[in-house]
């Protein structure tokens, strides 16, 4: 046998990978408060949050209940807009109704 038959030794072949890690995500809350009308909470849900009319009235519902309700999870830059968004609409019509945001944990 001469040099020739042996086998060269392999290196095993290593494979970066980056990981692209998801983008933390954030909370949409609703504020429960005395003054917004009940009717109106649920058009800026439908309206903002793309709710179905019996969604928004449950989650209305929880609000007023509990004094707050997550109303969507969202990435951060989508949920501070929305958030902003109906708050701003309450603002217009004179209406203290809020929605904040908080990270998911």
């Amino acid at each position: 046998m001469g040099k020739t038959d042996i086998p060269a030794p392999t290196r095993p072949r290593v494979e970066t990978r980056t990981m692209v890690e998801r983008p933390r995500l954030y909370k949409v809350i609703l504020l429960n408060d005395d003054f917004t009308p009940r009717e109106f909470v649920v058009t800026v849900l439908k309206a903002e949050f793309r709710m179905t009319a019996d969604q928004a009235h449950r989650v209305m519902i929880t609000a007023h209940k509990k004094g707050v309700c997550v109303v969507a999870v969202f990435a951060r830059d989508v949920a501070e807009t929305k958030a902003t968004r109906a708050t701003d609409l309450a603002r217009a019509k004179g209406y203290p109704l809020m929605f904040t945001t908080e990270p998911e944990e």
